[in-house]
């Protein structure tokens, strides 16, 4: 389906996505699309740069008649999430991304597509190679690890860049300018406890969640979406609270910034409460399948006699844990009461793995300010700390702060005004951008954020729609050509 891909309009974007998607480019796995950017800007005989972590500077002059111009930073990341469905074989070490298309969009194969962020890297791409756009002079910044940690953005140096503005192309609806976003603080709970033989007289059972559709972390927080740890965290807890269920393992969601789709645990229970376990559970699936109905009507509990597990957790520490995922805060924190209907704070309980002695937990906290950030963190940190658990703080970035008198902005919002018969929605997201930190080493940088529709980011359900694609790509283009003079 790549060569079907590729005769779609833009071709000059549709054709690099594909190119870029032939390559494994998994967060922290970056050294192939790296050199893949690095041949890319060599090949067309550019100044081509890989900074000390390893983010891939191309710099290309202004076309002739816009040399006067300010230099445009465009930036977009080189990573893409990882997910894939639980029944779908891919190795995204190895394997490109299969593509198809479905009416106005394009889709994957059971995996996340990598339009986030591919599709700005292959804007980028096609503006570099074109002859014949118009543009100032040019320093395209692809940067490395946004999705894990955002460490390239935070390791690239001042003095690299000259730019004064910076084009973002990372955000994903095709109506919005963006201004600012949230900042954000992995919170990661951890212990041992000591394991306990299972008594002869449990068996065991296996309890699935899946179905749910997961998507972005900061994007949907506030869609009400189903968390498969918490979700299985209730089943488990109303589990031992009626028929003393115990605890084998758990494995339950994948990456920090995605929200839990499904979650896995194997159990004990009394062999003489079966039939009363059983259907306490149908009950108990049931009512959490209609709370869910609307907005997960995919969602299946599923709960299968398995061998019984040899081992199961302390009481004690499975009491704590259980009640501890129980308290911690999953969605909306607070709400903006400045900006009208942005998400301030919020929480993802990302990660729960509890096996062979080890629990950990991981959790992505965001908010758009820094105090209520670090709030929601510690309250997290007391929940776990609670249950005797270690918490440590990581991967702290900090937000952007909205400049609405940005010069950048008044370029844009009556040019998108032009070109489509209405305005802009001009707005602060509560997902992670880069400039925020881009702009603690370029303080005086004007920066802005664009894209194309992307729904379901992060998820095996991420989708490009095909006309908001050329849609962005004519923004892009007048952008450029509308670009001050110095």
């Amino acid at each position: 389906m790549s060569s079907d891909i590729r005769q779609l309009q833009p071709q000059a974007i549709w054709n690099k996505f594909v190119d870029l998607n032939a390559v494994p480019r998994p967060s922290k796995k970056e050294e192939r699309v790296i050199a893949f950017m690095k041949n890319f800007g060599t090949k067309l005989g550019l100044e081509t740069i890989e900074d000390e972590v390893g983010n891939v500077i191309i710099k290309k002059p202004a076309t002739a008649g816009m040399e006067n111009r300010t230099t445009v930073v465009m930036q977009s990341h080189l990573d893409m999430v990882h997910q894939k469905n639980g029944d779908t074989v891919f190795d995204f070490d190895t394997q490109g991304i299969e593509m198809y298309i479905e009416g106005d969009w394009v889709k994957a194969k059971g995996t996340t597509l990598g339009a986030d962020n591919g599709l700005g890297v292959a804007t980028i791409m096609a503006v570099l190679e074109s002859t014949e756009i118009e543009h100032p002079a040019i320093e395209a910044l692809f940067t490395i690890d946004e999705e894990t940690g955002m460490t390239g953005a935070m390791g690239l140096k001042g003095g690299l860049l000259s730019g004064g503005i910076l084009l973002n192309l990372d955000t994903e609806e095709d109506d919005e300018i963006g201004v600012g976003c949230a900042g954000g603080i992995d919170v990661n709970a951890t212990r041992t406890y000591e394991e306990e033989e299972t008594p002869e007289f449990k068996i065991g059972y296996s309890i699935s969640v899946k179905g749910l559709q997961g998507g972005h972390s900061g994007m949907q927080i506030h869609e009400g979406l189903g968390n498969a740890n918490k979700i299985m965290n209730r089943v488990l807890f109303d589990g031992f609270e009626n028929f003393g269920l115990r605890i084998s393992e758990i494995d339950g969601g994948s990456l920090r910034n995605a929200i839990p789709r499904e979650s896995n645990a194997i159990v004990a229970i009394d062999a003489i409460h079966e039939d009363a376990f059983l259907s306490e559970m149908k009950q108990i699936t049931n009512t959490i399948k209609k709370e869910l109905k609307t907005m997960e009507p995919d969602l299946e509990i599923n709960i299968s006699k398995t061998e019984t597990p040899k081992n199961i957790m302390d009481l004690g520490v499975q009491e704590g844990v259980t009640r501890a995922l129980y308290a911690a805060l999953n969605g909306v924190y607070r709400m903006s009461a400045d900006i009208p209907e942005l998400v301030e704070t919020s929480n993802n309980i990302a990660r729960v793995i509890i096996k062979d002695g080890s629990i950990k937990i991981g959790c992505l906290t965001r908010s758009s300010v820094e105090s209520s950030k670090m709030d929601l963190a510690n309250t997290l940190r007391a929940t776990f700390e609670l249950t005797g658990c270690e918490v440590e703080f990581s991967g702290d970035y900090p937000g952007w702060t909205p400049n609405m008198d940005s010069a950048i902005l008044k370029v844009m919002k009556p040019l998108y005004e032009k070109l489509n018969g209405e305005e802009p929605h001009v707005a602060a997201c509560h997902a992670g951008l880069e400039c925020g930190i881009l702009g603690q080493n370029y303080p005086d940088m004007d920066m802005i954020s664009f894209g194309p529709n992307i729904k379901g980011a992060h998820s095996p359900d991420e989708r490009a729609q095909i006309s908001s694609v050329q849609k962005y790509w004519t923004f892009v283009l007048e952008i450029l050509k509308a670009i001050p003079e110095n």
